[in-house]
């Protein structure tokens, strides 16, 4: 058979040219460099976004680092003022003992990195995140003593603590550079130890008192103590020149909240009043108390100024004043109803009466009470409620108007 490329029927047969194609599941070298290319760009830029927003944030937070820090305090004042309930609830000392150790814990780090930085090595970025978690917690410390101490406090007696949150705010500002702030912070550490210790050891030693409150000045500066130790460990020539200011701040720290205790300007902490009521008649009956209130239309006046209520006692009538003691577990006290009429010819106030009882801790809505006024006449009226050594629980004020009959009255329960 003569092929067609060969008319002869003789010669070399052709060549088999076989058909070339791409493999699809293959790709390239050029393309696969491609595509390696591309994944460690895409990585590189994810990289390089994390780190842009890293610097971002931590630039940002260095930049607005005292505003933060106050708005810090702000919100651990607003958390706690919201969460605490009791002194004596595991959680409450849980959150009191977690910021202890995370405030302390942030000023020793911030001292350290700083003493680093004075040795001339760099600052790691997240450093700015020690001031606010310092005040944060401070905050939220302070915010928690101030829930307990207004919980048992009056406005006339209490002011120096309120001067004393508005220094805080104040000094937060005004003490910005490191090393007034380490001064700052360890002072107010030492109150928090403090403050901390006054409304704690009672739990432990069932009493309240000039001795208990002794005990809480001594484990408060053994703390305190060695929190400096291990300031002073940490960064020795940053404390040295912070040290005499730290230690005399501190002081006055002590001797103020030690004056207050001793003044009555700081209640018995733990023990507050959490009820109170001016009632025409009160009982016990089982589990709750019966009163008789007046029928009063709503004033808005006094709701909004907190003015006290007015009760229209006829004669022979007798005033009922009801209170309602928190005191922690197992913790037993003498309460007195101090009944006081201001004498507007004297122009001062003037004791009538003194009704003491023994109150017993544990329930949620504190030892019910109450206390009656048999011989009673018009003006302005209030029961001091009082601990054993005479220092001020609450107050319970009230007006007194004279009237030729009894007044209507309505059944009230006080659980």
């Amino acid at each position: 058979m003569k092929s067609a490329g060969d008319p002869g029927g003789h010669g070399v047969l052709s060549e088999r040219i076989e058909p070339e194609f791409d493999d699809p599941r293959l790709p390239e070298p050029a393309a696969e460099e491609r595509v390696n290319a591309a994944r460690q760009a895409t990585g590189y830029n994810i990289a390089d976004g994390a780190m842009r927003l890293r610097k971002t944030l931590f630039g940002w937070i260095s930049r607005h680092e005292h505003s933060l820090s106050a708005v810090s305090m702000i919100g651990g004042f607003a958390f706690d003022n919201y969460f605490y309930r009791r002194i004596d609830l595991p959680n409450t000392q849980a959150l009191f003992i977690g910021y202890l150790a995370v405030a302390g814990v942030a000023i020793i780090l911030l001292h350290a990195l700083a003493a680093r930085a004075a040795a001339g090595k760099p600052m790691p970025r997240w450093h700015s995140v020690l001031p606010m978690a310092t005040q944060f917690t401070l905050g939220a410390l302070w915010s928690g003593f101030l829930v307990f101490y207004s919980r048992s406090a009056v406005l006339t007696e209490s002011w120096p603590f309120l001067l004393l949150l508005i220094a805080i705010f104040l000094g937060n500002e005004i003490f910005k550079k490191y090393h007034s702030q380490l001064v700052f912070t360890s002072i107010l550490y030492a109150f928090a130890l403090f403050s901390y210790f006054i409304v704690t050891v009672p739990l432990f030693t069932h009493t309240v008192g000039p001795f208990t409150f002794l005990i809480s000045a001594l484990l408060a500066f053994v703390v305190f103590i060695l929190f400096l130790n291990i300031v002073r460990w940490v960064g020795q020539e940053q404390w040295r020149s912070a040290r005499l200011q730290v230690m005399a701040g501190s002081a006055l720290v002590y001797a103020t909240l030690t004056a207050f205790y001793f003044t009555g300007a700081l209640p018995p902490l733990p023990i507050a009043l959490v009820d109170k009521g001016v009632f025409h008649f009160a009982k016990r009956a089982g589990d709750v108390y019966q009163a008789q209130a007046e029928v009063v239309p709503e004033d808005w006046k006094q709701r909004l100024l907190g003015l006290p209520p007015t009760i229209h006692i006829a004669p022979g009538q007798p005033v009922y004043v009801y209170s309602a003691v928190f005191a922690p577990i197992e913790l037993s006290t003498r309460i007195t109803h101090r009944w006081r009429h201001f004498n507007r010819i004297r122009h001062k106030w003037q004791t009538i009466s003194n009704v003491s009882f023994t109150i017993h801790g544990g329930r949620d809505g504190g030892y019910r009470n109450y206390t009656i006024q048999h011989k009673v006449w018009g003006g302005d009226w209030r029961v001091d409620v009082r601990n054993a050594d005479g220092r001020i629980i609450g107050r319970i004020p009230f007006h007194v108007e004279e009237v030729a009959r009894p007044v209507a009255t309505v059944p009230v329960t006080l659980r």
